[in-house]
């Protein structure tokens, strides 16, 4: 198929960037995308505020502020914004949605208009995504896909260097971070004050509880922070839909303690590769336990390391095809 992608960000990118630490979720999920339907024999085009128009690895960048010729697509996606739709004829849209517009908010920004036109279908990112979209706001049909992480994650070898007394969050700080902070200052460090948590934090200001900031930075950094964990801390929130973090984590085979808000629920699977807290004091309870638990760390760990490597982009592609 022809297929194109249009996106429209403040800041100029292309998968030369995929590694890189100015990309947020849906730009990596462009890039890893279209790269895997190139590989299954696809015709890609993106257009986005790439620095300038070139062909990279196959696919052709077109700068969306340049002049360039409106072609004939059988497929052409959307980043989260229909009227983007405009600058293409396609056969068959599809939007994928990062957020949870509400109806109001939705006609507010100025959507519904070009929604009703171009009929698109919705790319939902998981069951909680699907539940809490109006139905009214997917009328012409959904497609469901669950994202993989980046093949970095996959590719990377395990080690035995993880740190015993080490937990680590690398959310987005807006994610939640304060809750987290409350619950470790108030109920995980007081019990065990030799107990480190790292996190991504910009405006971090935190003195006590032995909480250390981590530089946001590539994906090469991540990986290394990641492996030196032994707990991934998220209590999760009502804006995940997907949650690359905790997946990311998933893919090092470091147990995630979560509250579920959001799609977390979805991304551990309770009592194997990590835990679901009812409240704050249990998700308090379930740290220290896992802190001190060696056995029980194993056990996770080794369930992680049994699906490690299962779900991968190319997969995500096949089965995207097959729901057009």
């Amino acid at each position: 198929m022809n297929i194109c992608f249009i996106d429209n960000t403040n800041f100029q990118y292309n998968s030369k960037d995929l590694y890189s630490e100015k990309l947020r979720g849906a730009e990596t999920v462009l890039i890893n995308l279209s790269n895997s339907l190139v590989k299954l024999g696809h015709k890609i085009t993106i257009i986005n505020n790439c620095p300038k128009s070139e062909n990279i690895n196959g696919i052709k960048w077109l700068n969306i502020n340049s002049s360039f010729e409106i072609n004939d697509y059988d497929l052409a996606f959307a980043n989260a914004d229909c009227r983007l739709f405009n600058l293409v004829k396609s056969k068959k849209k599809i939007l994928f949605s990062h957020s949870l517009q509400s109806l109001e908010k939705f006609i507010r920004k100025k959507q519904l208009f070009a929604y009703l036109k171009h009929k698109p279908k919705v790319c939902f990112l998981s069951e909680y995504h699907l539940k809490k979209r109006s139905k009214l706001l997917y009328l012409f049909g959904n497609i469901n896909l669950r994202y993989a992480v980046d093949d970095i994650f996959l590719n990377t070898n395990l080690n035995d260097n993880v740190d015993k007394n080490l937990a680590i969050f690398t959310s987005r700080q807006d994610r939640n971070l304060d809750l987290l902070l409350k619950i470790w200052t108030n109920y995980i460090y007081p019990q065990n004050n030799g107990l480190k948590l790292l996190v991504t934090d910009n405006n971090l200001n935190y003195k006590n509880a032995n909480i250390f900031k981590r530089k946001l930075s590539s994906q090469h950094d991540l990986i290394d922070d990641l492996l030196k964990a032994r707990i991934f801390l998220i209590p999760g929130h009502k804006a995940e839909l997907f949650c690359l973090a905790a997946e990311e984590a998933k893919e090092l085979c470091v147990p995630i303690i979560t509250l579920g808000k959001g799609c977390l629920s979805e991304r551990v699977e309770d009592g194997k590769t990590g835990f679901i807290a009812r409240d704050e004091k249990e998700f308090a309870k379930y740290t220290l336990e896992l802190f001190a638990n060696d056995s029980l760390w194993k056990e996770m760990r080794n369930n992680l390391i049994n699906i490690r490597g299962k779900k991968n982009w190319l997969k995500v592609a096949e089965n995207l095809i097959k729901q057009i």
